[in-house]
């Protein structure tokens, strides 16, 4: 029993690894994608750009951003129970409510572009990419359905897999798409004399690589699912479900599950609408000029947010994983395992969170100059070593938040990021207005509001379940641990640029901060072998650290 527990819990964590390494992958891309759009669109051009997918990412929100996640919680249920045609019916409910939802949603956006652009936002040049980037709320849909329904089946394979492909078509499409229309724009600029339609055509190009991406992972996963529906057919066939569920009971639960996981999504995800239009009109009354708000909008958008949220992407993947996992052990009623996986989990993410926040503060500008070195990089640079702790509070409050909604507390990460959007606006508003901060209060804002909502998630736990964090492995050794990987990174950085440029000190410390603090964690306690073998490739890690005589 012990040994089928440890296979499960390797299982367990290697499928939200899966999930956690395409998270990467696509960062990464988009990270490098990013060097060319960025260069292309400008700093003016990012922000017409970032103010559309902000509008965007409310509207998936309301409409796709929760499916993944739910259709995964109900159809893992099922699946536990032997219901395979039940889950089944689920998923189909589900497509039914996503294409109704999304394509209503995505038929307003589409036409109200120049009102949300305008009237909202305060961007109005930012319509043209908004209006691209509509189609793609229906596509991307279906597409979170069709993930959900594979992760609650206990495969994050295909989903890791449409996500990969997703960022590579989405990087081709977008640099072609931004200096193809970046031209057309010009000639537009010409013709009515103003400069900036160049920006606002290129941004609409570069949205353009977002909707044929998201296609290319829609077809995908289609030729998957024809494949998988014959093993679906024979798990079917040896289904234990003693009833059917009628479909109107489908789409109430499944509005049940989704509306208290929408309200959340869209409360967490408000920071970036609601900071942005605070932003630019607050700048507008104080007599800055559009293209001036809109310039920094672009870098925190296209530069910041383009690192912050490779850690990040971590952990939604993680915590994805977690659902299903957490809906089968709260089953089964052990409270031990419900724990167990919480802890794995949250562990493993501050491994990842904490040193990536201590690169940032170390190596801010360093990074940004290495991937956007045609750019002046200072104000991004002290921008994301001001929001880096930001960083590890949005990790722990994203899997937190995954777990409260697989205990089926759905209501609790609502009522937590409600309470900490009216923190975080208060906070925004002194720093904006009060002492006139800038842009630099977007990035501080936010810090505010992850901090709370993680600290309020944390109680929400102990009240429900009795989980406290062991805070020891989790956040006190990975932190020194990482102090002394941002010290050795900043020495080795130091010492290269002065005989080589900053790219090359970047690219010299980078590698020195991985294994000086891989090595740390280890000699400090962070991880033993035991906790080693449960990672991937754990057999091949504890045999290196064994030579290296690091375990104590």
């Amino acid at each position: 029993m012990a040994e089928n527990r440890n296979d499960k819990s390797k299982s367990f964590l290697v499928q939200g690894s899966i999930l956690a390494i395409a998270g990467v992958i696509t960062k990464l891309i988009g990270a490098v994608y990013r060097v060319p759009l960025v260069n292309i669109l400008g700093d003016e051009g990012m922000g017409y750009y970032g103010i559309a997918f902000q509008i965007y990412s409310i509207a998936l929100t309301l409409t796709s951003y929760s499916l993944p996640l739910a259709v995964s919680k109900l159809v893992s249920a099922r699946v536990a129970r032997g219901e395979y045609k039940n889950s089944y019916r689920v998923f189909r409910g589900a497509m039914t409510f996503a294409i109704f939802v999304s394509g209503l949603v995505g038929a307003l956006i589409f036409f109200g572009a120049d009102f949300i652009a305008d009237q909202i936002m305060s961007l109005k040049l930012s319509a043209y990419a908004l209006r691209v980037l509509a189609p793609c709320i229906l596509i991307v849909a279906v597409l979170g359905v069709l993930r959900g329904f594979f992760q609650g089946n206990g495969s994050m394979i295909p989903t890791a897999v449409s996500q990969v492909v997703e960022q590579i078509v989405n990087a081709a499409v977008s640099i072609a798409g931004a200096y193809l229309l970046f031209r057309v724009g010009m000639e537009a600029a010409e013709v009515r004399g103003n400069d900036s339609y160049g920006a606002a055509y290129a941004a609409a190009g570069g949205t353009l690589g977002t909707v044929i991406g998201a296609v290319s992972a829609l077809l995908f996963l289609f030729l998957v699912f024809i494949g998988f529906k014959k093993i679906l057919k024979r798990k079917m066939r040896r289904d234990r479900g003693h009833r059917r569920e009628r479909y109107q009971r489908i789409f109430r639960i499944l509005l049940i599950t989704i509306a208290p996981v929408i309200l959340s999504s869209t409360v967490y995800n408000l920071c970036g609408v609601i900071d942005n239009s605070m932003f630019t009109k607050i700048m507008s009354v104080q007599g800055h000029k559009e293209n001036e708000y809109a310039a920094l909008i672009g870098i925190l958008n296209g530069k910041y947010d383009t690192l912050v949220n490779v850690p990040i992407s971590i952990a939604y993947s993680l915590g994805a994983s977690l659902i299903p996992a957490i809906v089968t052990a709260a089953q089964t009623g052990s409270r031990r395992q419900v724990h167990s996986k919480i802890q794995l989990v949250t562990r493993f993410n501050m491994m990842i969170a904490i040193p990536c926040a201590a690169g940032f503060i170390v190596l801010a500008e360093p990074l940004l100059d290495l991937l956007f070195f045609t750019q002046d990089n200072k104000i991004g640079g002290l921008m994301l070593q001001l929001g880096a702790l930001s960083v590890v509070f949005y990790c722990l409050s994203t899997v937190t938040n995954a777990v409260l909604q697989g205990l089926d507390n759905m209501m609790a990460p609502v009522k937590n990021a409600a309470i900490s959007i009216v923190l975080y606006t208060i906070s925004l508003f002194i720093m904006l207005v009060v002492f006139q901060w800038g842009i630099y209060a977007v990035v501080l804002s936010r810090i505010v509001f992850s901090g709370s909502t993680s600290i309020l998630n944390a109680h929400s736990l102990r009240i429900q379940i009795g989980y406290v964090q062991e805070q020891r492995k989790t956040f006190i050794i990975p932190s020194i641990a990482s102090v002394i990987m941002g010290i050795a990174a900043m020495t080795v950085h130091l010492l290269f640029e002065l005989f080589s440029s900053t790219q090359i000190a970047t690219l010299a410390a980078l590698p020195v901060a991985v294994i000086v603090y891989a090595v740390a964690l280890v000699m400090l306690g962070g991880i033993n072998e035991e906790e080693m073998y449960e990672m991937p490739k754990g057999a091949l890690l504890v045999r290196i650290c064994r030579k290296a005589g690091l375990f104590r």
